[in-house]
């Protein structure tokens, strides 16, 4: 009787995170843009009723037309806000801008000195603020993640990685 050799894979343990997997990508907060449509619609809303009442015999489209265009306004900060992206991953911090021309900037966690978040009272009511990261790079040194949401949630987060790192 023939025995058949079976093949055996060694196998590692996968760490929690593949080698420049993100562990969080994150975008500016979005409630300033949201705020932004809510009151283009308002204004868009009164322009309509004010043309209606005090100059009835103007066409409706013109302040309709009048008042799609104020959405305008927010969706261009929507747009902007949308062409840019932080990813932390196991090793880097990825700041990604653009979207027909596209940067990316690499800060390796290993070159990261310090971590602040910072809030003014505003931003602190709306619980949202900057990171800034002071790394010891040769150009400018510092990278500021701008308006995230719970900044110190993802400050912790980062902190964390760049301990695990160390080890």
């Amino acid at each position: 009787m023939e025995h058949e050799e079976e093949t055996r894979v060694a196998r590692r343990d996968r760490p929690e995170h593949v080698e420049g997997s993100p562990i969080f990508s994150i975008t500016p907060t979005m409630l300033f843009v949201k705020l932004g449509y809510m009151l283009a619609v308002v204004a868009a809303l009164l322009l309509v009723a004010v043309f209606s009442v005090f100059l009835p015999a103007v066409s409706s489209i013109y302040p309709v037309g009048l008042g799609l265009l104020l959405l305008l306004i927010p969706a261009v900060y929507h747009f902007k806000q949308k062409l840019i992206r932080y990813t932390l991953t196991d090793t880097t911090i990825e700041i990604d801008r653009g979207i027909v021309s596209r940067t990316t900037q690499n800060v390796p966690l290993r070159r990261v000195q310090d971590v602040t978040v910072s809030s003014t009272l505003l931003q602190r009511i709306f619980r949202f603020g900057d990171i800034l990261i002071d790394n010891a790079s040769e150009e400018a040194g510092k990278v500021v993640l701008k308006n995230i949401d719970s900044p110190r949630k993802y400050a912790d987060i980062l902190l964390k990685q760049m301990r695990q790192l160390e080890r």
